[in-house]
């Protein structure tokens, strides 16, 4: 009922379409339903829109890998300018680091130069402090260590330097004496912030402040050693001269010893002349005290060879220089000498070195010895039982000359005892006297 009334519907019925397939003599018929055309048309709509929904993926897809292409070339050239800041502020470290390892190179190169010099003037200073021990002046002075030479190892960085230094200060090595000489400089171990430049600035301030204070204190007892031979040649030459004799100044250039080897008696120097190093006025000091300590050894020469010395240190003297009535005429008379009570053969000794210019009978002195001091200072021993040298022979302080007696114009055992200046007496006792006050400074 229903299909007849679509037929007058639509006027006609629906025909199936047939599709025919022939292959030679075969031939094949396929009717074409409505169903299977609605599935064709879907098949075919599906892979439009999968061809459509394609081709706008690669369109798409290109403008991703674009995109993408694109942030990796932007992160690549980031990364490299990261890297270009990096080596930059590697090599700023680098250069920094070379810097500060150059300072302190320099600045060790400057301490071991000044442990140089300290070392050497030890060795200048021992000489002369010897001799000034020997002259008997006060030394109470202690020399610093020698500072072991120092192998600075050069590295990369400045720690080799800070180590150096640290090793001049003698930080490091036994550790019980490592805080000791820490606290004596000031020390202080590096903090959590500090670098190594800054660190061996430190402690080269410290170290630097230490070898100055050494090297003042060598220039104070310098001075002090000098000031102490000018005084003593000083206090020497005011007792000598209350005794009438007059020592000779000698100019500086005039106390260098002399050499044998010339003739003239000059000393032979010579040699291009070349600016002298600047050594802070340290070589002027040691010359300076180079200088007295010759002068005092040329005056306690000049001393030596005077007659301050006792003829017969067991006697007592019983009669001074001056006038006084002759024993043997019983007026008054000029005793031109000092009698010590002495036995018969009691030794006589020289009072100082000189040459024997009597030996023998001497009218009223008797039996007699004269001895030749030189500059015009002569001593002479009287009233001897026996005389022990000859004329022409050098005696030194202290030789025994003689033995005392009772010969010539005398009235009992004794010695006479007299010290003549350019020919005229003068009292002996002025030189005991000064004898016994020049004992101190004759050592």
């Amino acid at each position: 009922m229903s299909e007849r009334s679509a037929n007058r519907t639509f006027g006609k019925r629906a025909q199936n379409h047939v599709l025919i397939l022939a292959s030679g003599d075969r031939v094949r018929h396929m009717t074409v339903r409505p169903w299977m055309a609605v599935l064709s048309a879907c098949t075919v709509g599906v892979f439009g829109i999968g061809y459509l929904a394609a081709t706008s993926y690669l369109v798409l897809r290109d403008d991703l890998i674009g995109g993408t292409i694109a942030r990796q070339a932007r992160m690549q050239h980031e990364y490299e300018d990261r890297i270009t800041a990096l080596r930059a502020q590697v090599d700023r470290v680098t250069s920094r680091q070379l810097l500060d390892q150059q300072v302190v190179e320099d600045k060790v190169e400057k301490l071991l130069q000044q442990q140089q010099a300290l070392s050497s003037r030890n060795g200048k200073l021992g000489a002369l402090i010897e001799r000034a021990e020997n002259s008997g002046l006060s030394t109470d002075f202690t020399q610093p260590a020698p500072i072991e030479p120092l192998a600075y190892e050069k590295r990369a960085d400045a720690t080799g330097g800070v180590k150096a230094i640290e090793k001049l200060m003698g930080l490091s090595g036994a550790p019980s004496a490592a805080p000791a000489r820490a606290a004596a400089l000031g020390y202080a171990r590096p903090t959590s912030g500090e670098s190594t430049s800054d660190r061996a600035d430190r402690l080269f301030s410290k170290v630097t402040l230490s070898l100055k204070d050494v090297e003042r204190d060598q220039m104070e007892r310098l001075e002090q050693l000098t000031d102490g031979a000018a005084k003593t040649s000083e206090a020497i030459r005011k007792i000598v001269v209350r005794t009438g004799v007059a020592l000779p100044q000698d100019d500086v250039a005039d106390l260098a010893p002399v050499d044998e080897a010339t003739d003239s008696g000059e000393t032979a120097i010579g040699g291009p002349f070349v600016e002298p190093v600047d050594d802070g006025g340290f070589g002027q000091s040691l010359a300076a005290l180079d200088s007295a300590l010759v002068e005092l050894e040329r005056t306690r020469a000049q001393v030596r060879e005077l007659p301050f010395g006792n003829p017969s240190p067991a006697s007592d003297i019983t009669s001074d220089f001056g006038n006084r009535l002759d024993p043997f005429l019983g007026r008054l008379a000029l005793h031109a000498g000092i009698d010590f009570r002495a036995t018969v053969g009691t030794r006589i000794r020289a009072t100082a070195p000189g040459t024997v210019v009597t030996a023998g009978l001497t009218g009223g002195y008797g039996n007699m010895v004269e001895v030749d001091h030189g500059n015009g200072v002569s001593s002479r021993y009287a009233h001897l039982s026996t005389v022990l040298v000859n004329v022409g022979d050098r005696v030194q302080a202290g030789d025994i000359v003689a033995k005392s007696g009772n010969t010539g114009r005398s009235t009992g055992p004794h010695l006479h005892y007299e010290v003549r200046l350019n020919g005229q007496a003068v009292d002996p006792m002025r030189f005991l006297n000064a004898g016994a006050k020049l004992a101190s400074y004759m050592k």
